[in-house]
């Protein structure tokens, strides 16, 4: 199981929430994602062997938002 948080610009509102984490969510082999709003932030729990972090974020950018951080692993973020 791999755990990242992604920096995602362009995020406003409750629509952007339900539509990231509609979308991620239904993703084969995603296990958990919650989007924080106010922080600018997604987090997803995935098993990287069956869908991959770029699938993810592509699935994020797909839909109009900017994802900057490629990758941060949970355990290293700050709080």
């Amino acid at each position: 199981m791999e755990n990242v948080i992604l920096a995602v610009k362009g995020m406003s509102c409750g629509h952007c929430i339900n539509s990231i984490e509609g979308n991620v969510g239904k993703l084969n082999g995603v296990h958990f994602v919650k989007v924080h709003l106010n922080e600018g932030k997604v987090d997803v729990s995935f098993n990287s062997k069956v869908v991959s972090l770029k699938r993810i974020t592509d699935i994020i950018e797909n839909q109009g938002y900017v994802v900057e951080l490629s990758k941060l692993p949970i355990d290293q973020s700050c709080h």
